[in-house]
């Protein structure tokens, strides 16, 4: 019987061990039925993770910067699936994509910088870019449709800056703060802490 509080742990393994699978799939150039399923159900591992992780609190920084490794082991296998399969898109859209491709490795590039960690705040935009994401690949995978990917861009853009403005607040590395809001108030607290020590 498997407890419960490895839960979190299997849904994020069973995202890493789906990147690869989707890859595979596209290896001919031409995808099935499962890439779809599988990335369908890897964004769902991706949504219930953290949530089980809470309610079972079970959440620690490991775990979370584990579930960080698993997206971006995830996205990279399907944008190397995209251009397998679907090369011209990634032409058409190369100036946006690598835009959206600086901006997050200017993003790690600052937290690296700063914390010697990569960034994993899990903001309430990076779940709405996620969700782009997932439109945009089911648009395409499925329907052949790029469109969407403009609005995964735009998405990943306000994630991005987001997170850089969160990384340069922030005095110390932090994990699951869900907007710049959050980081503001959680500074502030950090600062009165760090004021009260010094005044004793």
């Amino acid at each position: 019987m498997i407890k419960l509080s490895y839960l979190p742990s299997l849904l994020i393994g069973m995202r890493f061990t789906i990147a690869p699978l989707l890859l595979f799939d596209a290896l001919d150039r031409n995808t099935s039925s499962w890439f779809i399923i599988g990335y369908i159900i890897a964004v769902l591992s991706d949504i219930f993770d953290g949530i089980i992780a809470r309610r079972l609190k079970v959440s620690t920084p490991q775990l979370r910067q584990a579930d960080s490794w698993a997206d971006i082991c995830l996205y990279l296998g399907v944008a190397i699936s995209t251009w397998l399969v679907y090369p011209q898109i990634i032409i058409d859209f190369r100036l946006p994509l690598l835009s959206a491709i600086t901006i997050q490795l200017i993003l790690f590039a600052v937290s690296l910088i700063k914390f010697q960690k990569f960034p994993s705040f899990h903001t309430y935009t990076a779940k709405a870019w996620g969700l782009a994401l997932l439109a945009a690949t089911v648009g395409l995978f499925g329907f052949g449709y790029a469109n969407t990917l403009w609005f995964a861009i735009v998405l990943c853009w306000v994630n991005s800056l987001e997170e850089i403005a969160m990384t340069l607040l922030l005095p110390t590395w932090q994990c699951d703060i869900l907007s710049i809001f959050h980081a503001l108030e959680l500074r502030k607290a950090l600062m009165l802490e760090t004021t009260s020590q010094d005044g004793v």
